[in-house]
């Protein structure tokens, strides 16, 4: 069912700093940057290859990104992985007992569907999995 890594998540006090190393710095090519007011983040995508690096600045402390940065401090947030489709992969995932943190699927980045399955099934990683927009 996961076709490739789309991205690695990393939550970040301020995008415009942590774009200092990741582009001024590691030379990765900004691509995209988008609010997404449904998950409480500002965000951008980075190239890495095949695959991106997603910076993710809270738009407040009451937000997923906000509350993992005061626990936790800034870092790594999740792992990413493409499928064809997420609401097929949700149902079986769910059928094979897999603990879901989304029934269903939500917006994500560049018209893209996303849902996360629980850091408690997946060994301690929050993990997403993304169904890309057409275009994309």
């Amino acid at each position: 069912m996961l076709s490739a890594i789309d991205h690695v998540g990393i939550a970040v006090e301020s995008i415009d700093e942590a774009l200092v190393v990741y582009r001024d710095m590691l030379g990765m090519a900004l691509v995209h940057r988008e609010t997404v007011a449904e998950q409480g983040v500002e965000a951008v995508l980075l190239d890495v290859g095949d695959s991106h690096i997603e910076l993710l600045e809270a738009l407040g402390p009451e937000t997923a990104i906000g509350r993992f940065i005061s626990r936790r401090g800034p870092g790594l947030h999740h792992v990413a992985y493409q499928v064809q489709s997420v609401q097929e992969t949700l149902a079986a995932y769910a059928a094979a007992g897999v603990r879901l943190i989304d029934e269903r699927p939500r917006n994500g980045i560049r018209g893209s569907q996303v849902a996360f399955l629980h850091p408690a099934a997946t060994g301690g990683v929050l993990t997403e999995i993304v169904q890309p927009a057409e275009e994309h």
